[in-house]
């Protein structure tokens, strides 16, 4: 047991401080795409610095297989340099019994991630598009959905306009039943428009049966309301800017995703995206657990052997590679090509066989 706990303390703190190292390339680097993006737009250095910490959790929290696997590599050369491991052989260690601690740390990271580092990212990335919205256009355009349909905001120097709408189609392009209410800056709501559908077009929605009330102080809106077959308001939305708003799963907490996906059922859209990324994000601690086992398949000999170096190097691209089919499942999943849990649940099973396979023929031949 103590050996063990010796184990999963050597793994941790190398994971801790490769996390610690890559975070701050990942912030640094991160800090000069945001000042090259924004330094024209008027946006202190102050504001690109917090854009940068809110946007760097999101790219460490991707790249925790590959400092897993650093870890996992850091941990047996060093073990193999100053021959504890021959030490751990010589007591009848088996390679399998060794990798029970780091293999349980990985679990416990993988285990923390799902439950807590995910809320964090999910908070900090959507903060981290509304600002970054806000200073491209002057107004951030977000969209949220619940039981009573989705509500939709667009801003922009003329002032701002909700528009809610009880149903759509799967990429929110038509709005079904869809009301505007339009705001201008310091006056309040200065019109209303009721719509059977409005169609994204380029530059603007197109209202089809139309009935618009103007709104203001001592105004009779329905003795002056007007009806038209079609109507268009201006708007600077595009259809990719609305799936940046409600498309990227890794905006929303796990532990709201599931109500989420419900609501995106209800209201119309296609929820296969999400589910994939529920089901992946449920998969992640024994994705990380094969990375341990992957790493240790080509690190747990000793240094007199030689070859260290392409054993290192193997054990990096063996680990981007089953990353590469992860994210490729992942694809197919999305595109409804197999099916969800196969797509989420079977690379990292795979994974774990193949390098227990490893594991044994390198232990037994």
């Amino acid at each position: 047991m103590i050996l063990h706990f010796y184990f999963a303390r050597r793994f941790a703190m190398s994971f801790l401080l490769l996390t610690l190292v890559l975070f701050s390339l990942v912030a640094l680097v991160d800090l000069v795409d945001q000042t090259r993006t924004f330094g024209d737009l008027d946006v202190s250095f102050g504001a690109i610095v917090g854009l940068t910490l809110l946007n760097a959790p999101q790219t460490v929290n991707e790249i925790l297989p590959l400092i897993i696997i650093l870890a996992t590599i850091a941990l047996f050369v060093s073990l193999a340099r100053s021959s504890e491991l021959v030490a751990t052989r010589a007591a009848g260690r088996s390679a399998l019994k060794a990798l029970v601690a780091p293999v349980a740390v990985a679990m416990t990271i993988g285990i923390l991630a799902v439950t807590m580092l995910n809320p964090i990212v999910a908070g900090t990335s959507k903060k981290y598009s509304e600002l970054a919205e806000s200073y491209r256009t002057g107004g951030a355009s977000t969209l949220s959905i619940s039981g009573e349909g989705l509500w939709l905001r667009q801003g922009g120097d003329d002032g701002q306009s909700v528009i809610r709408a009880w149903r759509s189609n799967a990429d929110a392009s038509v709005l079904y039943d869809v009301t505007f209410l339009s705001y201008a800056p310091g006056r309040g709501p200065i019109q209303r428009v009721s719509a059977n559908s409005a169609s994204l077009q380029a530059g603007g929605w197109l209202l089809r049966k139309a009935k618009l009330w103007p709104l203001g102080p001592g105004v009779n809106a329905e003795a002056k309301a007007e009806y038209h077959d079609e109507y268009v308001i201006p708007t600077t939305l595009t259809l990719e800017r609305i799936r940046e708003s409600f498309g990227r799963p890794s905006s929303i907490s796990i532990w709201k995703l599931p109500t989420f996906i419900e609501q995106l059922d209800q209201a119309g859209f296609s929820s296969r995206l999400h589910r994939v990324w529920f089901q992946s994000e449920l998969a992640r601690p024994l994705f990380l657990m094969s990375m341990v086992l992957v790493a240790s398949a080509f690190t747990m000999r000793h240094t007199r052997f030689g070859g260290t170096g392409v054993a290192v190097l193997a054990a990096v691209l063996l680990g981007f590679g089953l990353y590469f089919i992860r994210s490729f499942a992942q694809i197919l999943g999305e595109n409804g090509q197999i099916p969800i849990y196969l797509a989420a649940w079977m690379p990292p099973v795979a994974a774990i066989l193949l390098a227990l396979g490893l594991l044994l023929h390198a232990e037994d031949g």
